[in-house]
């Protein structure tokens, strides 16, 4: 099916409310084509494989956790790719969607110093896993536990020094269940060798409802979504590049010129796409509150409100991000965070980042509800729906027009992960509910010259 853009991409210069009227187009890669599987569709000349179950044996003895969601992958020896993949188990007593087993008997093959919580011997049942594939062969090399401990790990990051920077999508105090506080975002090194990170919680980089993050490579900053309808933009600044446990300082968005602004576009005046706002940044403090309130001191500070910030990603020299319950019918935006080139320097002041609303659009039919995203090797945003009817893989062209790339077929699970091998030959991307990775192929290269 040939789906429509026109109207989707609005500039400030049109004068006019977001629309949901689009006009048919052809596709980047044509029409999705029917799978005989029942899994996933995709366009002609395009094929999947599964990679990794749910409750998959892996190379280190322990079950493949459940609900994979964000990834990213790296270089690895011999051409070999690292990827990096979160479990967005929650809180929960008992073991079934972990690692370790219903009963957990397996976590006794770690020390309790692996873990980050082990709870009330009820271990965290999220953390990561590292699958190294062999894109040549498309096969898996080897599979295997990399954090253990944490609980909800949605989305996260890859970092420009080869590590992963994973998100807890929670916070909670300790309980009857739970030893230790949750909301925090780990670092897991790139390893193809078995190994577990140091399950040790970046404090000063806030604690909430974590949702990803973006390495800037030219500044070292990092940026962060909150998934929460009154969310906030955050970024990190590190007093040392590449040791993000040195400390540094946390800050939120505010548009210079309109504090405390609403960009969710939920009641007029409507925020228009192609709009550009200059930009400053709140210091925090008391960023470990165990009371959940980092957002509502911001926002009293003049930080800008987000609609539920999730997937982000950094690509074409910007930050993209996708707030998913944003617009003004809900069904989400993608915005655009440009730093400045002085960024996080005091020349800030008279060279400001750019925030902009990238696309709004409020119509079912072209992308409803975003969340993981990535930048494709050719510069298209590549773009997973998590919504209550379909749930696509969509393309989103540097312009801001948009082409379906996949859709599930097998279920209202939604999608997440997507990300591209180092060679650019892989797209890898979780079905979530159904405990699935899959690794997609095809002729990525028609992108680069199609008509869209």
């Amino acid at each position: 099916m040939a789906l429509g853009f026109s109207g989707l991409h609005l500039f400030s210069s049109c004068g006019s409310q977001p629309s949901n009227q689009a006009e048919t187009v052809s596709q980047a890669f044509g029409s999705l084509i029917k799978d005989p599987e029942g899994l996933f569709d995709l366009p002609e000349g395009f094929s999947y494989k599964i990679i990794s179950r749910f409750k998959d044996v892996m190379d280190d003895g322990f079950y493949v956790p459940h609900r994979p969601d964000g990834m990213a992958t790296f270089p690895g020896p011999d051409g070999l790719t690292i990827l990096i993949r979160n479990h967005e188990v929650n809180a929960a007593r008992g073991g079934d969607e972990s690692a370790f087993g219903s009963d957990f008997e397996l976590s006794e093959k770690l020390e309790r110093s692996d873990f980050y919580d082990y709870g009330h011997n009820n271990p965290g049942q999220g953390g990561t896993t590292t699958i190294v594939y062999n894109t040549k062969k498309q096969e898996v090399v080897r599979e295997f536990l990399s954090l253990a401990g944490t609980l909800r790990n949605c989305a996260g990051g890859p970092t420009p020094w080869n590590s992963w920077l994973t998100c807890e999508e929670i916070v909670m105090q300790p309980d009857d269940v739970y030893a230790k506080p949750h909301g925090y975002v780990f670092e897991v090194p790139a390893s193809a060798e078995i190994a577990l990170a140091d399950p040790k919680p970046i404090r000063e980089m806030g604690r909430f409802n974590h949702e990803a993050v973006a390495v800037d490579p030219n500044s070292g900053v990092i940026y962060l979504t909150e998934d929460d309808s009154e969310g906030l933009l955050y970024r990190f600044i590190p007093n040392v590049k590449e040791d993000l446990h040195a400390g540094g300082t946390l800050q939120a968005l505010a548009v210079i010129d309109t504090p405390a602004l609403d960009t969710r576009n939920w009641e007029d005046p409507f925020i228009e796409t192609g709009k550009q706002f200059k930009v400053t940044w709140i210091d925090l403090d008391n960023v470990d509150s165990p009371e959940s309130d980092l957002r509502y001191r911001g926002y009293e500070k003049g930080a800008a409100r987000f609609a539920r910030g999730e997937g982000m990603w950094y690509g074409n020299g910007t930050v993209y991000f996708a707030c998913t319950n944003g617009g003004n019918k809900g069904l989400g935006q993608i915005w655009k965070y440009t730093p400045s080139p002085v960024e996080a320097t005091d020349g800030e002041v008279n060279e400001p980042g750019t925030l902009e609303l990238f696309v709004e659009p409020n119509s079912s039919n072209l992308v409803e509800n975003a969340d993981n995203l990535t930048v494709a090797p050719w510069g298209d945003l590549i773009v997973c729906e998590d919504c209550n009817s379909k749930q696509d893989l969509n393309g989103i062209t540097p312009e801001g027009k948009v082409y379906k790339l996949g859709r599930n077929a097998k279920s209202n699970s939604e999608l997440a992960g997507a990300t591209f091998s180092p060679d650019g030959s892989t797209l890898f991307m979780n079905i979530q509910h159904s405990g699935l990775t899959l690794a997609i192929t095809g002729p990525w290269q028609k992108a680069k010259t199609a008509s869209v």
